[in-house]
């Protein structure tokens, strides 16, 4: 089992089910945050599927996320082929030094920043990333200050009314947006950065012409403009957060209506519990007793009650 919980990221079910058998269809992975009730998609045109995606297409699709953020004026939009994409090009929009990432949080932005040279650190620096609400225990971030201030924002669309995107006219500031989370289309790959022109324009330099899918583009932009949709969901997921948290009875630590963050006696054992029964959980290195469970699908929850009246008496 170590070559599984060696994985310091949600997923990895393919791993996990050589270790403990069973076929990917049989798991259920809680291991992640994605609302496991997609967005549902549009009627694809035909020619999304075979055209290069024009300026209109990409148009409509800012706009659209330009309304749903409430984006104030003077931030720019760029759409990308899902946040992370974002992550890894933020490093190179300074010349490295110093980035302040507070820990525990998401691991990718300080993989990101030490792979093109930068030093991460605790104290205040020149540069400085937030999760907002971080990952994985749901805390809310102050302002950040700095020549480059990264808000990611990848969790924030359960809570619109936290979000930071004030600040996104800020120079120096980027807001990170993910779409794969919220609306459960992580296999779209869709994400956003907003905020100073000048360092969108950079990065729209570093992704290249058609940097996201005709697909992505019609999907996004239906999603975006369906507020109807996005006060059902927040309302279910709020629902289903404390449906979860009733059933599991550990302590709670924290976590978004997207995922919860539980503090068990051994978290490793109570993940190996749940994964006899095709359950994927998220355990992290730094904890012995932090496990992460995301939200099941409608039909799943009995499934889940079993595996946790075994894995967490």
């Amino acid at each position: 089992m170590d070559r599984v919980q060696r994985i310091d990221h949600g997923g990895g079910v393919d791993a996990a089910a050589q270790l403990y058998g069973g076929a990917r269809g049989d798991w259920l992975d809680l291991s992640t945050g994605i609302n496991p009730s997609p967005y549902p998609l549009p009627v694809f045109p035909a020619d999304v599927w075979t055209a290069l995606p024009d300026s209109a297409a990409i148009a409509a699709l800012t706009a659209a996320a330009r309304s749903f953020w409430t984006v104030p004026d003077g931030a720019a939009v760029l759409a990308a082929p899902g946040a992370s994409s974002l992550i890894a090009r933020i490093p190179a929009l300074m010349t490295a030094g110093q980035v302040q990432i507070a820990g525990p949080t998401y691991n990718e932005h300080g993989h990101a920043f030490r792979a093109l040279g930068w030093q991460v650190v605790n104290d205040p620096a020149e540069a400085r990333v937030v999760v907002h609400p971080n990952n994985p225990d749901g805390r809310l971030a102050v302002a950040p200050k700095g020549a480059l201030c990264v808000i990611d924002e990848s969790f924030c669309d359960v809570i619109p009314e936290a979000s930071l995107i004030g600040l996104a006219t800020r120079p120096g500031t980027l807001v990170l947006k993910s779409f794969g989370k919220f609306w459960g289309l992580a296999g779209l790959r869709l994400g956003f950065a907003i905020g100073d022109p000048i360092l969108i324009e950079k990065l729209a330099q570093m992704l290249g012409p058609w940097p996201v899918s005709g697909p992505a583009l019609v999907a996004g932009t239906a999603a975006l403009h369906d507020h109807a949709w996005a006060d059902a969901t927040r309302k279910r997921l709020a629902q289903d957060a404390l449906r979860l948290d009733g059933m599991v009875r550990a302590p709670l630590v924290g976590g978004t209506d997207l995922f919860r963050l539980y503090h068990v006696p051994d978290a490793r054992a109570a993940q190996d519990g749940l994964a006899r029964h095709r359950i994927w959980s998220r355990v992290f290195p730094y904890s012995p007793h932090w496990l992460r469970l995301g939200l099941p699908g409608h039909g799943s929850w009995a499934r889940l009650e079993t595996a946790v009246m075994a894995a967490l008496p």
